[in-house]
This record gives C-alpha cells, structure tokens and sequence, in this order.
C-alpha cells in the first residue's frame, strides 16, 4: 500500500484524467492552470459489498496513509451504503466510499457481479495501484445494458472498476469564485452540462454544504464484443460552511449525495 498519501492522490488524479478530458478545461475557467491552485474537497470510489472487495477493503488503503473513518450514509432506493474517511491533516481530500447492497438485487444482477468479482486476483486488492487499477474483468456491452436497465451504479463498474468516479473543486479554496451559482455559470457559458436531478444546486446553507456537478464525460470502453462511448467519470463542486463553532462542516448531505450519483447516468 501507497505510504504516501499526496502519491496515492497524484496517481487517482492521473488515471481520472485518462477517462475525463474535461477536467483539464474545468481547471482552466476555474483561473488555474495549476492544480496546486485548485484544492480537491474530496474524491468518492465505488465498490460492491462483496466480502473481497466490500468498501473496508478500499478503506484499508487509506487508513494506511493517516485516514480515519467519520460519517455513514444509507441509499435506501439506489440500494448503496457508503462511509466517509477524513485524514488527521485537514488540507487533504476527504473520501467517500459507497457500495452496492448485491442482495438487495435480482438474481442476474448477483450473478454478474458475483462472476466479475471471483476474477479479481487476491492479491491485487492490497497492491499499491489496486484504486486505480480499473476491471480485473471483461464484459459485453450487452451484460452493461443488462445492469444499467437495474442499476446504473453496477453497470458503471462492469465498464470502469476501480478508480475514483469524481474529484472534487473546493469553492472555499478559488481565488476567483466564493460562490457556487457563479462556478455553474462560468461552466454553462462554457458549454458544459450540469447535473440537474434534484435542482443545479444541492443542499444549502441550513445543511452547510452546496454541492454541483458536471454530466460524466463520455469516453470509450473496450467491451468484449466491441468498443462503445459510455459515461465515464465527473467533477463536482463543494463549498463549506462554517459550523457555530467556526469550523468548517466535514461531512456529507445523503440527499445530495443521492443526486450527485445521477451525473454518471446516460443522457
């Protein structure tokens, strides 16, 4: 495992990259060519809860690099369960890892998940690079449609596995930006599209967080049977709000986490 958490994070960061063209363009209307200057509120990965490869396995690797776990979150209709994990220095990204409930689902669906899982060699899930590793599997796109006709989040992972799903600009941190409606609006007139499903903006000030997304890029994916452009990865934006004792909130919101995982849907 990574000992070095910033390592761990450039190379999520890389291999995000990859998959999400746009979010070199995001950095640059953010006024920042740096990525130093644009501060990640949080990374989120995706998992099933399948006793190998269930969200403590993911966790481990961070826990190893100074993490420690805070919150948990239910997704009763998205059947999800997710935590969230904080790091002693509070300037690094929070992270938040969420897994799909497999016996909250058809049949097919367990079946399909169970076959992709069983081809994960043991041994990957405690190496380095296994949060950015991607599939240890092969699909066809027609297994892909199978589970995104029950569960988008599954048929995500068949195309994507390991890696994060989104980073995530803290507007608290922009220099050129304190607020998030002007953040969409610089992205709009840029021609990005918003994630929308529960309003352009969720949460609020009375939650003491304000969160936005893009729509996921569509990049291609080598299925088994030939190569098709999928939604791929997605940038959110967060800002913060000070709790009474001056701190700023650390947490998440479950019902905007329940719309932000929309940005990854087919449009």
């Amino acid at each position: 495992m990574h000992n070095n958490v910033d390592q761990l994070f450039q190379q999520l960061w890389n291999n995000y990259l990859e998959v999400t063209p746009s979010a070199v363009k995001v950095h640059e209307l953010l006024g920042s060519t740096q990525q130093d200057d644009v501060i990640n509120d949080h990374i989120a990965l995706r998992t099933f809860n399948h006793e190998k490869i269930g969200l403590e396995k993911l966790a481990a690797h961070f826990l190893a690099v100074g993490y420690k776990e805070c919150g948990e979150y239910h997704f009763e209709a998205k059947k999800l369960y997710a935590k969230h994990y904080e790091h002693s220095d509070p300037t690094k990204p929070k992270v938040f890892i969420s897994e799909l409930l497999v016996e909250k689902c058809s049949q097919q669906l367990q079946t399909l998940v169970n076959a992709m899982v069983a081809e994960i060699d043991e041994t990957a899930i405690t190496a380095d690079n296994f949060l950015y590793s991607g599939t240890h599997w092969q699909v066809s796109h027609e297994t892909y449609q199978a589970l995104l006709a029950e569960s988008e989040y599954a048929a995500w992972m068949a195309a994507w596995g390991y890696r994060a799903n989104h980073f995530t600009v803290s507007i608290n941190y922009l220099s050129n930006f304190s607020d998030i409606n002007a953040v969409n609006q610089n992205l709009k007139d840029a021609g990005f599209q918003l994630n929308t499903a529960g309003g352009e903006v969720k949460g609020s000030p009375e939650v003491l967080l304000e969160q936005s997304s893009t729509l996921a890029d569509h990049h291609p994916v080598t299925f088994s049977d030939g190569e098709f452009k999928i939604p791929s990865c997605f940038y959110e934006f967060a800002l913060r709000y000070a709790m009474p004792d001056g701190q700023l909130y650390t947490g998440f919101v479950a019902a905007s986490a329940d719309k932000i995982f929309e940005s990854t849907n087919a449009r």
